[in-house]
């Protein structure tokens, strides 16, 4: 079984930044691409940003080129380095594990809230 637990959101002004980390435990053998995805309220869940075990990465249009996503796999985390941010990044902010068979592990997620 995998967990992941996700700290570092919070309240910012917009213009400003946070780093979000995602740590995993467990079943770590099995994790191939790491990711966050957020949610606003009544909003569908919605892709951030994806990196595989390889480090290859991939954006949501909304967020390329003020985040940036990282991995450091001796530590089984994934980050989220979120800069210039905007009062529509606010969200709730859900760490994903995908395993090579596609399972899907979630954490409990990590608000962000962006004042204008």
């Amino acid at each position: 079984q995998l967990q992941l637990v996700e700290s570092g959101g919070g309240l910012v002004q917009a213009g400003g930044s946070l780093r979000l980390s995602c740590a995993a435990s467990g079943s770590i053998f099995s994790i191939n691409t790491m990711g966050w995805y957020r949610q606003a309220p009544g909003k569908q869940r919605e892709l951030v940003a994806t990196i595989t075990s390889a480090g290859s990465t991939n954006y949501g249009d909304s967020v390329k080129g003020r985040f940036t996503i990282s991995r450091d796999n001796a530590k089984n985390t994934v980050y989220l380095q979120m800069n210039s941010l905007k009062p529509e990044d606010t969200a709730v902010y859900y760490c994903n594990a995908r395993s090579y068979q596609s399972y899907d592990t979630w954490g409990q997620g990590t608000q962000v809230t962006v004042s204008s």
